[in-house]
């Protein structure tokens, strides 16, 4: 009788946890999700806010029940080499989906290791078409055959924000005269810059001065800033980082030289620039998906967390890493997956939820990604007011 109890009660405890597992997610472990930015150096703004992001849509999610993420992050210092040693120390720890790399030049390496791997990787902020390879015909919709088909991004392509960017000035008629100083080393910088000056001459806009630097020669700008000056430039586009924008910002002011300044989403993060005026970023213009003062409850819970944890209102980077957490929770909920699912099966219910679905999150609603492992969403006119972002529309 003793031994018949026993089974019966073993029958009854499989009985439950089957049940418990029965719809929607697995009954095993957690799924396993890593990501690589800069965490340490001069891009730690950008790293460190992604990680935030997503760290609190873990948390979230994990209170729900249900199937639950477990986050890592590793530290690439902003460097390709090392951002590949990140996602190797991360591939060994058992990653199932990959945030992949935070910047656009560890991004483009990184994405090349998880395409071999068949890895799903969803960057939120690395916006170079280098990350993703091959890029859709616009004509045609067919994929170059160098697209690398796990790679997915959360953040616009760089064609994308400098086509967007010249038609916003275009549509705003924000300035006559137009300058742009661009870091032509950088595959982020270059690759704006390329698509805004094509989508310029497109609508007519006055180029009257072009001028370029390196990451050798961006401690002086003088060169740009006089060419730019004694061509009457009363609108600057800097599509670049933050670092580099807060220099050029000091020393325009230096030279008295105030024209209007126009910038994309690296620029995100100028405020909380060590040691600099933040009164000469005042009226500065930039696109953006994400406005930390939105009143829509979903922004307004995250900016209210992100400030509780962190001391910090949120930046942009920091909304999409939040947003990819959520975009491949969204994927994977209904789906019976688990710790134990592989992640080239994995990858293929991601890859072909990711083409089909349409994802509300804080940097846009009814976002969706095409063939091309793009995401399109509708950027946001931002300026810089009394040290605050403010809509612009």
């Amino acid at each position: 009788m003793k031994k018949f109890l026993a089974m019966l009660l073993a029958l009854v405890m499989t009985l439950a946890l089957a049940a418990c597992g029965g719809s929607g997610s697995g009954s095993g472990s957690a799924i396993k999700v890593g990501g690589v930015g800069p965490l340490t150096g001069g891009a730690a703004i950008y790293g460190n806010a992604a990680k935030n992001g997503a760290t609190i849509a873990a948390e979230e999610i994990n209170a729900l029940g249900g199937l639950q993420i477990d986050l890592r992050y590793e530290d690439d210092a902003h460097d390709p080499e090392k951002s590949v040693n990140a996602y190797n120390t991360l591939k060994d720890w058992g990653m199932q989906a990959f945030l992949g790399s935070v910047t656009s030049g560890p991004g483009a390496a990184t994405s090349v290791e998880a395409n071999n791997d068949h890895m799903f990787y969803l960057t939120p902020s690395a916006s170079s078409t280098d990350v993703l390879g091959g890029v859709a015909n616009p004509l045609t919709g067919t994929v170059d055959i160098d697209r690398k088909a796990t790679v997915f991004q959360m953040c616009f392509v760089d064609p994308n924000q400098g086509s967007a960017s010249a038609q916003y000035i275009s549509d705003k008629s924000l300035g006559s005269k137009i300058a742009v100083i661009y870091k032509n080393d950088d595959i982020y910088s270059t690759g704006v810059y390329n698509s805004f000056a094509s989508k310029a001459a497109e609508l007519g806009l006055n180029i009257v001065s072009t001028t370029t630097f390196t990451e050798d020669t961006k401690t002086d700008f003088s060169v740009q800033l006089n060419d730019a000056k004694s061509n009457d430039a009363d609108l600057v586009f800097l599509p670049m980082y933050y670092d580099a924008a807060a220099l050029i910002f000091t020393q325009a002011d230096a030279i008295g030289y105030a024209p209007k300044w126009f910038g994309i989403d690296g620029m995100d993060g100028i405020l909380t620039v060590e040691g600099f005026d933040t009164s000469l970023a005042e009226g500065v213009m930039l696109l953006t998906p994400f406005n930390a003062d939105s009143t829509d409850s979903k922004t307004k819970s995250f900016v209210e967390k992100y400030q509780e944890k962190y001391g910090e209102i949120p930046n942009q980077f920091a909304a999409d890493g939040y947003d990819c957490v959520y975009a491949i929770y969204n994927a994977l909920k209904d789906e019976k997956v688990d710790g134990s699912t592989s992640a080239s099966d994995l990858c293929d219910i991601l890859i072909k939820k990711f083409t089909s679905m349409s994802f509300d999150g804080i940097t846009g609603d009814g976002m969706t990604w095409g063939a091309d492992g793009a995401v399109t969403k509708s950027p946001k006119g931002m300026y810089i007011e009394n040290g605050a972002y403010v809509g612009m529309d």
